[in-house]
């Protein structure tokens, strides 16, 4: 029976994760460009000097960097590690390209769905502020069934590719590296979850605040040194990534590029997984912002894209391929396997090499796990009210206990599924929304510094 459900699941997922859906995101990454003329230029401008500017005149649960500390706690995970060196393995160093430029173009759906989310969020009896891609639906579009669709299936994603997956690789990683009993593992993590989300977003992102920066500088400051000991190489690898992106055939190294359609294919799916551009699940948090209009936290929040892919995996992408250019031995014993390029790489590090990923994977996989425990609750609450809160907080730490100890397969799969219809409502919401959004994008784009920039009313739910 197990066997039959599996590939029941596994139809679908290849289905709804197939050519269609990558179209359509790529698609409304690219036209979403080209509405909002390239918003790409203001995010690494004005995106992130907001991003570390408060305002606490304006209405919201956090500050700017408080809820673009928690998306990018959600977003930034071991996809970013053990993921690139999966589409380098499976698509050739050509797909590094295809999963940066997926970053790049990605930026401008993630601050569309971030700017419909603070534009159509509302403020709860207890001041509490609730947005998203449900609310969007609802009060933008008059479209509650979908959004009810949309939390639905973010909140049981939250179980499987937010939290049980995640534990499951920490687990993994502490029983091979520290010989750590998974049980152990699962026991801690859920105490330390529990502590944090019974706290609500507050607690939530002051928890990321602290950890994304560090866990992001430790695993970067890896990727230099790694990057420093390969330098002569860094050049040439910028050349064969970009040559074996458009044509098969080998290269320096040992390289091999599988073709325009594989690396096409396995690096914009790599993409769209690590930053999440598309699917609704950071501007959940986006929502809670203190910011005066939709605009300003939606360039704050499109700098998460910048960070997750268009820096971090492209680092990732040159730490693997220059390590397999200079030592051509590891392409031919790895390239199955993308967890294990990316721990060879590392273990060019003496010593401490190995240490860093261990700790990285461990920080990131956690704070995946804290970042969509807040997306599912906000969901959870969408569609059962107030009173689903606990009762899904008590079995997202369940969930998170017993992860190290089940085998996780079909929950990936289905979680990987719900992802994937997430995402149809989202786009629907995005694409229909996007008038508003290009005339408030002109709107206040060029007085994003002036302190008397009309605020935005917040409706009460």
């Amino acid at each position: 029976m197990l066997e039959a459900i599996n590939s029941v699941v596994n139809a679908i997922n290849g289905v709804v994760w197939g050519w269609p859906m990558i179209i359509l995101l790529l698609g409304t990454h690219v036209f979403l460009t080209l509405r909002t003329g390239f918003i790409q230029r203001y995010t690494i401008t004005k995106g992130i000097k907001l991003s570390v500017t408060k305002d606490p005149e304006a209405e919201g649960e956090v500050s700017q960097f408080g809820a673009l500390a928690t998306a990018l706690a959600a977003t930034i995970g071991t996809g970013n590690i053990v993921g690139v060196g999966t589409a380098i393995a499976l698509g050739g160093p050509g797909a590094v390209l295809w999963c940066w430029l997926t970053g790049v173009f990605g930026i401008a759906t993630k601050y569309a769905e971030s700017y419909i989310a603070v534009k159509y969020r509302v403020k709860t009896e207890d001041g509490r502020m609730q947005g998203g891609a449900m609310y969007a639906l609802e009060r933008g579009l008059n479209m509650k069934w979908l959004g009810m669709l949309f939390a639905l299936f973010a909140g049981l994603a939250s179980f499987g590719i937010g939290c049980a997956t995640q534990v499951n690789s920490i687990a993994e990683v502490c029983k091979t590296n520290f010989n750590i009993p998974p049980v152990a593992v699962g026991i801690v993590i859920a105490v330390l979850t529990a502590v944090v989300i019974f706290g609500g977003i507050k607690s939530i992102a002051g928890v990321c605040e602290k950890l994304v920066p560090f866990m992001a500088a430790f695993y970067v400051i890896g990727c230099i040194i790694i990057l420093g000991m390969n330098y002569d190489y860094i050049l040439p690898a910028i050349g064969v990534i970009c040559k074996l992106a458009f044509t098969p055939g080998a290269a320096a190294g040992g390289l091999v590029g599988a073709g325009i359609t594989m690396a096409i294919r396995f690096g914009v799916a790599r993409g769209l997984f690590s930053n999440e551009s598309g699917l609704g699940s950071a501007p959940i948090a986006a929502a809670a912002a203190q910011t005066r209009n939709p605009v300003r936290q939606a360039l704050v929040s499109s700098t998460g894209t910048f960070w997750d892919t268009v820096v971090v995996c492209l680092m990732t992408g040159l730490v693997l391929v220059t390590t397999i250019m200079k030592n051509p031995s590891i392409n031919a014993d790895s390239v199955d396997n993308g967890g294990q390029l990316t721990s060879l790489a590392f273990g060019q590090i003496p010593v401490i090499g190995p240490i860093i990923l261990t700790l990285g994977i461990i920080c990131f996989a956690y704070s995946t796990v804290l970042g969509w425990a807040y997306y599912g609750e906000r969901c959870i609450e969408y569609v059962l009210g107030k009173k689903g809160l606990i009762p899904y907080r008590i079995l997202y730490v369940i969930v998170a206990a017993i992860a190290p100890i089940v085998a996780l397969d079909l929950v990936w799969l289905i979680a990987d599924t719900l992802n994937a219809l997430m995402a149809i409502p989202n786009l629907v919401a995005v694409l229909l929304l996007s008038n508003q959004m290009v005339q408030d994008t002109k709107k206040y784009i060029n007085d994003l510094d002036a302190k008397d920039d009309t605020p935005i009313p917040i409706i009460k739910d």
